[in-house]
């Protein structure tokens, strides 16, 4: 952390060790009311407030009257500016240390931190990378010199840099559907590292783009020692959604299934449609696979789904016990649940639908903006 009289800039990277290691932390949030109730920084232990930048800009006593002096101070804002300026007056006002996030909100959704789930047969591992500000997760199977990579975010440089420090080459990036709430970097690193790009058939109807099509029966092979993956056709989400029966220990069940929540039929505003199919699948297909796979979905809705590390995983039995979605045992009632009273849709979504067929070319910029915000892809989060 970068230190000058007691203002101290704190990365992404070092905040989200806060979160994973649960340490207290105390945030002053100074971007507007609504941008705050929207997205905000959370953990097990970290407490924030709101208080705009522009009721400061007169001076801090209304945040030092709040802020407690027995734990670490962050200040928050969209993009660094105003939160530097507000952490600098703190400091000036006689409250040290005091930090501000680095690259603001923006570079929190953006982040990255690897966590390794576990081992796989013959020496091979698996690695969930959480984005704790966006609440997006991604995968990396990798067997012998070979790995693959499911549900890449658009940062495909930190799996280019993960891969180089494990010493193998990317050889697969596969989409488990169409994803609407972020922008998949799945093609790009393909395009980058020579890999196959893999995505469900019915979900590639409008895409302009080559790609192979993810569909049960074909096998993924991952490396000399065989890491095999088996797509399995888990509708409900997306008409496509394609759930990955890893190593057969773990499953892989894109935004269909979550630790606390079921995946959102209506991103293509198709929800009356698709709703069968989300029903059959949890209800039906799900029940007939071996309850001891370890679930690990593409998202996490709230922070208590953060497990031991920042690992966001459930056995599959656990889940029939305690996933709301999956105990609701009348069909009519099932239906108006998924259908109804849903959470906000995501940011951009019908764009970021659109970019992620290759209609759309957003820039960096762009980008950034089609993704502020949470996810919002279970039927329970809000």
């Amino acid at each position: 952390m970068e230190v000058s009289n007691g203002l101290h800039a704190m990365t992404a990277e070092e905040l989200a060790r806060f979160v994973l290691d649960q340490q207290e932390l105390f945030i002053l949030d100074v971007r507007n009311e609504e941008d705050y109730r929207n997205w905000r920084i959370e953990g097990e232990r970290i407490k924030s407030i709101n208080l705009p930048y522009f009721t400061l800009l007169e001076g801090v006593e209304p945040a030092l009257a709040r802020i407690p002096a027995d734990r670490p101070v962050l200040v928050v804002c969209a993009k660094e500016g105003s939160s530097k300026f507000v952490a600098e007056r703190l400091v000036e006002a006689g409250r040290s240390p005091v930090y501000y996030l680095e690259g603001g909100m923006k570079s929190w959704s953006e982040h990255l931190a690897p966590v390794k789930i576990g081992e796989l047969a013959d020496g091979g591992a698996l690695y969930q990378f959480v984005r704790l500000g966006k609440g997006c997760l991604s995968y990396m199977i990798v067997s012998g010199e070979e790995a693959a990579i499911v549900d890449t975010a658009r940062m495909t440089d930190v799996y280019e840099r993960f891969a180089a420090e494990l010493g193998v080459k990317i050889k697969h990036t596969i989409d488990t559907h169409l994803h609407a709430d972020h922008l998949s970097g799945g093609r790009k690193l393909a395009d980058r590292s020579g890999a196959a790009y893999w995505l469900p058939l019915k979900d590639a109807t409008e895409v302009i783009f080559h790609y192979d099509s993810l569909e049960e029966g074909r096998e993924i092979v991952v490396g000399d020692t065989a890491i095999r993956i088996h797509p399995i056709h888990s509708p409900g989400h997306t008409i496509g959604s394609t759930s990955l029966l890893v190593d057969e220990r773990y499953l892989l069940s894109g935004d269909i299934l979550f630790v606390e929540s079921i995946g959102r039929p209506d991103l293509a505003g198709l929800a009356e449609d698709w709703v069968g199919d989300l029903r059959e699948t949890l209800y039906e297909r799900y029940r007939g696979l071996p309850q001891d796979l370890i679930v690990l979905p593409a998202h996490f809705g709230q922070v208590s789904e953060l497990g031991e590390g920042g690992k966001v995983m459930a056995r599959l039995s656990d889940l029939y016990r305690s996933n709301p979605g999956l105990n609701i045992a009348d069909e009519e009632a099932f239906r108006r649940e998924v259908t109804e009273n849903l959470p906000p849709q995501p940011n951009a979504y019908q764009a970021i639908r659109q970019a992620n067929m290759g209609k759309q070319t957003p820039d960096e910029d762009e980008q950034r903006e089609m993704e502020i915000g949470p996810n919002r892809c279970a039927v329970h989060d809000q």
